[in-house]
């Protein structure tokens, strides 16, 4: 379903990479080049490991790390430095809040934008777009721009709007720790049923008990790299202890 094989991320911290003005630059300013080197950072190093049709993968590691890094290539949202990535199905990525929404339209206008974003028809969002609307919970705000949303009304029909089909492929960084409790639990639930339904997902998550419920296996990354992977409940008790220490 998944195939990620040695797959590496770097970012240039000062100048666009590439860039005529850099380059020009370059060439007569030793320093820069050497500076051009200490700038380079390495988000993802030699990263690989596959993912089964069904299965539910937590992604765990501290702040920077590179897991929202690797939800993005894989994604297809950027395209590694180095390495390969496979993916067969079609994917729903929900890795940055409110990406594909344009603050100044509505949260009406915005289902139809997003939706189209993620490949949806117009006659597809008219037919769902009742069910949507009351799985977001957001009837009362529906003609009010999402500039003047929280970021949980956001996550909340970002949500909604993903999941109204069953993906292939879930992607999934965060978004079940942002908004009410009881929204969590609905989000929750709705996707241990697209789990039960055959959905692959893949979960970034800070929350370890989340993690250990919903996934099979976890991948463990720190400073862009593969610590280990395994079990779930084994990979997020040996992370949580080494937090401790």
């Amino acid at each position: 379903m998944i195939k990620v094989d040695n797959v590496s991320m770097k970012f240039n911290l000062g100048m666009e990479a590439g860039s005529f003005k850099e380059t020009f630059i370059a060439l007569f300013d030793k320093k820069r080049r050497v500076s051009k080197q200490k700038n380079e950072f390495w988000a993802l190093k030699n990263v690989s490991f596959e993912v089964k049709k069904g299965e539910v993968i937590g992604i765990i590691g501290s702040n920077g790390a590179g897991k929202s890094t690797l939800l993005k290539v894989i994604s297809g949202v950027m395209k590694p430095t180095k390495g390969t990535v496979q993916t067969h199905g079609v994917i729903s990525p929900m890795i940055e809040l409110g990406a594909g929404f344009d603050p100044e339209l509505t949260a009406r206008e915005n289902i139809y934008l997003n939706g189209a974003i993620l490949g949806y028809s117009k006659k597809f969002l008219d037919e769902k777009f009742d069910e949507i609307v009351e799985f977001s919970e957001l009837i009362d705000f529906l003609d009010v721009p999402i500039k003047n949303f929280s970021s949980g009304m956001i996550a909340k029909l970002a949500f909604s709007i993903a999941t109204v089909v069953n993906p292939e492929i879930l992607i999934v960084d965060e978004i079940l720790s942002v908004g009410d409790i009881k929204f969590q639990d609905k989000s929750k639930n709705k996707m241990m049923s697209m789990i039960n339904g055959g959905t692959t997902v893949l979960y970034v998550s800070h929350s370890l008990s989340t993690v250990k419920e919903l996934c099979n296996r976890v991948i463990w990354i720190e400073h862009g790299e593969v610590v280990k992977i395994g079990k779930a409940k084994t990979v997020c008790d040996e992370y949580y202890k080494k937090q401790l220490g």
